[in-house]
């Protein structure tokens, strides 16, 4: 039986692949930090918390790093705990650096001392891009990193090619595109705009406040994305893939679909200034060939598809807390104002 390693288990993107992996027959071990307020929701609606083995760690911690090394005892780890939200690292600049960027240097050297042949997955991301004036972005498209975040991540890969080239290490980057679900976090702006249209559908709230509304991305669905995460390390040599659905859209045409699916106008959603970034991005395409052509995966989800998938699921949840139904759900938790009032 293979054994895999994933840190930041209890993200989007952690429980996904945990139950992915799970499917195909690993043994699974996840790390996760200790907060005052256990962050096990999505382990539990996807109904796999009980099976996978979970070990407390911290990013920023050499011997934390051992300690879940030397339990899980893995051949394949994939490092997706990060601070991962681009407005927070403009912030919280020195923190994101530390466990963004840092932290891969940690995992990698821990991996060098423990087993050399442990395969290595880093989460890479598209906003390691920048601000483009190519139309569509590969593997091969220079970096112009614009935030603390990207820049953090843009230290990570360059240190995951290195631990590859100097040390015959098996280590990749998937730079990933924007790719979503209705596990994503409320904190970005697809899940901001499903959760909030559906509590003003229900008529829990009047009106949805965003950012760059003009913001163009390349949106997929996480269950897909995952899967191509474990496909780069089964190739025979490490490579860096791209993936992405080679589609953009910007945020107001999310917006648009959104409420045309919750049957609500889009006068109840603007643009504040409060909301927006010290910067942005314009616009993000991914070319995924490579991934199609190596790899074998390709993006199934399309774009109205996926905000279907997010509405109408957001909707379901809310329409079943208010008849008293109990579920792991993370909007309640964090939408104080609307438990308070109902």
């Amino acid at each position: 039986m293979k054994k895999a390693l994933i840190t930041g288990v209890t993200g989007q993107d952690g429980a996904y692949l945990a139950d992915f992996l799970i499917g195909k027959g690993y043994k699974v071990f996840g790390t996760y930090r200790r907060l005052s307020t256990p962050n096990f929701w999505r382990l539990q609606y996807l109904d796999i918390h009980n099976k996978v083995n979970l070990i407390p760690g911290e990013i920023s911690d050499s011997a934390s790093i051992a300690n879940a090394l030397e339990i899980s005892q893995p051949d394949e780890i994939y490092h997706l705990a990060a601070q991962s939200f681009v407005g927070v690292s403009f912030t919280q600049p020195l923190y994101t650096s530390n466990i963004t960027g840092i932290g891969v240097t940690r995992m990698l050297d821990e991996i060098k001392k423990f087993n050399k042949k442990i395969k290595f997955y880093q989460a890479s991301s598209s906003e390691l891009y920048g601000s483009q004036n190519d139309e569509i972005q590969n593997e091969l498209t220079n970096f112009k990193p614009s935030s603390p975040y990207a820049i953090s991540k843009l230290y990570g890969f360059w240190m995951t090619n290195m631990y590859r080239k100097s040390y015959d290490m098996y280590t990749v980057n998937g730079i990933l595109f924007n790719h979503e679900s209705p596990l994503r976090g409320l904190e970005f702006v697809t899940r901001k705009i499903s959760n909030g249209i559906a509590k003003i559908s229900l008529g829990l709230t009047k009106n949805l406040n965003l950012g760059n509304m003009n913001a163009k991305r390349d949106w997929g669905y996480a269950p897909e994305f995952v899967e191509g995460m474990w496909l780069m390390l089964q190739q025979k040599n490490p490579d860096d893939y791209v993936l992405s659905t080679s589609e953009n859209h910007s945020v107001k045409e999310f917006v648009e679909e959104a409420c045309k699916i919750a049957g609500i106008s889009t006068t109840k959603i603007k643009s504040t200034k409060d909301n927006l970034r010290p910067f942005d991005l314009e616009t993000l395409k991914g070319d995924n060939k490579k991934a199609i052509k190596k790899l074998g995966w390709k993006p199934k989800t399309k774009f109205k598809k996926l905000v279907k998938i997010m509405v109408e699921e957001d909707i379901s949840r809310w329409e079943r807390w208010l008849k008293g139904e109990q579920f792991p759900w993370d909007a309640v938790m964090a939408d104080q104002e609307v438990v308070q009032n109902n």
